[in-house]
């Protein structure tokens, strides 16, 4: 019986020791770093609000034609002019954003970027912009600048947040600079 209790006792103990080793492998911290540039946060520490759903509407001038066009044919491949769909052509614009669909309504903003002809069976735009309101955006000689990060791959999969720009050094002379980025997403 002695025997059989100190066995009892034995396995109890080996029972309750595997359960807490269990938890504590379970309930470890991640490390901080797995690279050496990238660390988890928790958004208590950058004082994040419960998010909020926001409506925007504006109007996109794109104006292609007259003395002052907003968007500038860049590159025409030889059969862009084949093409029923303009398919190759790529232009740069810098478009005005108004409050209301008339050209003089309010300016709220910019749209700047890039778009070209993208599909061969149907009119199909390959867009990349920024939208750049009045009230902000990434003008270089700016303090400190923000843009959207929206996407990423492998760990950042799904990624969704902000990064800050800092120009640290700029050369009007030759162009080059050196920028710092922060940047805070969330990711799964």
């Amino acid at each position: 019986m002695a025997k059989s209790l100190h066995i009892s006792s034995f396995l109890l103990t080996l029972l309750i020791l595997t359960s807490a080793l269990s938890f504590s492998l379970i309930t470890a911290k991640k490390p901080k770093s797995r690279d050496g540039y990238s660390r988890v946060l928790s958004p208590a520490t950058l004082r994040l609000k419960k998010e909020k759903l926001s409506h925007l509407r504006f109007y996109f001038h794109d104006i292609v034609a007259g003395p002052n066009p907003t968007a500038v044919q860049i590159v025409r491949a030889p059969s862009t002019n084949l093409s029923s769909t303009g398919f190759g052509m790529v232009a740069m614009i810098d478009d005005p954003l108004t409050a209301g669909p008339e050209p003089t309504s309010k300016l709220v903003g910019r749209a700047q970027g890039i778009y070209g002809s993208a599909s061969l069976g149907d009119v199909g735009l390959l867009m990349a912009l920024n939208f750049a309101f009045v009230d902000g955006r990434n003008a270089v000689m700016s303090p400190v600048r923000e843009m959207p990060v929206v996407g990423g791959s492998g760990v950042f999969r799904f990624a969704r947040g902000y990064a800050q720009a800092r120009t640290r050094k700029f050369n009007l002379r030759t162009g080059d600079a050196v920028v710092e980025y922060n940047v805070y997403v969330f990711h799964y």
